[in-house]
């Protein structure tokens, strides 16, 4: 007699579903009428382009309602409806609920806010169907040439190595690996890192992003091995307690081997002292890796270079294109100073990666050889375009206009009695509260969310919560950053009033 529970977990018979046999004349997926396709793909294009130009003009986000969410719960289609059917649901369950990151009063998370040029690529990128995890074609040319433009940047020397991933959180985690092969040696990626790993220390601000306590976790180390340092009043790493505690933990038997430098930390945009680190990493053996997710391309406006000095000494660097490089996403991106260091964390010889010295198979090092994954998109396009089309300068100055704004929304609330900064403005980002309860600045911000004014975003430093305004897009002028003071001043004064939020 079988019971009822043991009948339970049984696994269930997959009902059979309708799979409509292919026209036995036709396997491919290329359209029937080349003509209609061509008109229908330049209707989508200047869709988008309709939608970039006009971005101004709506809200920043909606919410979805029930009926534009339940579109989305629908069966698998076996029989297609077509590229014109696909893109009228696209432009009627898809685009009018985005993020808004576009939309230049999108001041929420660091999100970028795109370009036209980066947009086009993308197409041509997905045209060409280029796989860059190995052998020798163009592309890979491409992201050969980026990666030396940032060696050039950053100061970096000719024997530097980079990579696109898919953001910073995998950038950093790549240096970490880095670091910890370079600490311990190339047999950890066979052994496991062992006795030896397990006094492997690492070092960061408590303002840290939360990827590297995963990457060392992910690197088999444990989140425990990061040391979390006290910050001084600007929000910067304290060199003198990374020194003290780096001091007592080699008094203590362990072995510190990463300290990670901050450019632009996640709540305040915050920038370590970075020549004080580099110092403390020569003279204490480490690895300096610089955490520069949105803050490292910094260097490219030359008002806001001179925050990041001491840069150019570090061993590896992650930051993301798409944030202040303004590429669609993902283009995340590591530098790392010693290319062959870097190689010697990743490379992996297999029978079906053979490398030739002629064809299709040379072309050696791969980019295999550098990071985790073998299929890898053409990412590098959309941003070799870019600085191809707009140039480094005109990239440097919409970064330097983020912060101006960001300056000039710092000021304007230093102004108000009724509004309370609780942060430096290092650099684009602005931490401030309506002077009232918690729950009364949560509300402002959902609201300004819902009506779609203004995204902001909120975070908490000192034990109170903040609206934070990360000014990221291009598109965001002086005028839109002033506006959400006006704005927060105007809901702030409601609430307060309504006695709801005492």
């Amino acid at each position: 007699m079988v019971n009822e529970e043991s009948a339970s977990l049984r696994p269930m018979k997959l009902q059979a579903l309708p799979q409509p046999a292919l026209p036995p004349e036709r396997t491919d997926l290329d359209p029937e009428d080349w003509a209609a396709e061509r008109a229908q793909a330049h209707r989508m294009l200047d869709d988008m382009l309709d939608h970039l130009q006009g971005l101004a003009e709506g809200p920043v986000w909606r919410p979805m309602d029930d009926e534009a969410r339940n579109a989305f719960r629908t069966r698998l289609p076996w029989a297609g409806q077509g590229i014109a059917a696909a893109h009228a649901d696209f432009i009627g369950q898809v685009l009018p609920y985005a993020t808004g990151n576009g939309h230049p009063r999108f001041m929420g998370w660091v999100h970028g806010g795109g370009n036209l040029a980066g947009m086009l690529a993308e197409m041509l990128a997905a045209g060409l169907n280029a796989n860059l995890g190995g052998r020798d074609h163009a592309p890979i040319e491409v992201e050969r040439q980026v990666a030396r433009w940032m060696a050039e940047l950053f100061g970096f020397p000719e024997t530097a190595s980079g990579l696109f991933v898919t953001g910073t959180s995998m950038a950093n985690l790549i240096a970490v690996l880095a670091a910890r092969t370079a600490a311990l040696g190339a047999g950890c990626r066979v052994d496991g890192v062992g006795e030896a790993g397990a006094g492997l220390t690492a070092y960061a601000s408590e303002s840290v992003h939360g990827c590297i306590g995963k990457a060392l976790d992910i690197a088999g180390l444990g989140s425990a091995a990061l040391r979390k340092i006290a910050v001084l009043a600007d929000g910067g790493l304290d060199p003198q307690a990374l020194a003290e505690a780096v001091a007592a933990d080699r008094a203590a038997g362990l072995d510190p081997f990463l300290v990670v430098g901050t450019a632009g930390s996640v709540d305040t945009g915050a920038v370590d002292d970075l020549t004080a680190l580099a110092d403390i990493a020569a003279r204490e053996r480490l690895w300096l890796h610089v955490d520069g997710a949105f803050g490292a391309l910094a260097v490219l406006a030359p008002e806001l270079k001179p925050l990041l000095t001491g840069i150019e000494r570090a061993d590896s660097i992650a930051f993301d294109f798409h944030k202040w490089g303004q590429a669609p996403y993902d283009a995340g991106f590591v530098l790392m100073r010693d290319g062959e260091r870097h190689r010697a964390a990743f490379a992996s010889a297999a029978p079906y990666l053979q490398r030739r010295p002629r064809g299709l198979a040379a072309g050696e090092p791969w980019p295999c050889d550098f990071g985790p994954d073998l299929s890898r998109g053409f990412r590098a396009l959309k941003v070799w375009f870019a600085f191809k089309a707009y140039g480094a300068a005109a990239i440097g100055e919409a970064i330097a206009a983020t912060c101006r704004a960001a300056r000039a929304l710092g000021a304007r609330i230093d102004a108000e009695l009724e509004l309370e900064r609780v942060a430096p403005v290092a650099l684009n980002i602005v931490c401030f509260r309506y002077r009232g309860s918690d729950a009364l600045n949560a509300e402002i911000v959902v609201r300004l969310q819902e009506a779609g004014l203004f995204v902001p975003s909120t975070t908490t430093l000192g034990g109170r919560l903040c609206i934070r305004a990360a000014i990221v897009n291009h598109r965001t002028t002086s005028e839109d950053a002033l506006a959400l003071a006006d704005e927060v001043l105007r809901l702030g004064r409601a609430l307060a009033a309504s006695g709801e939020f005492a």
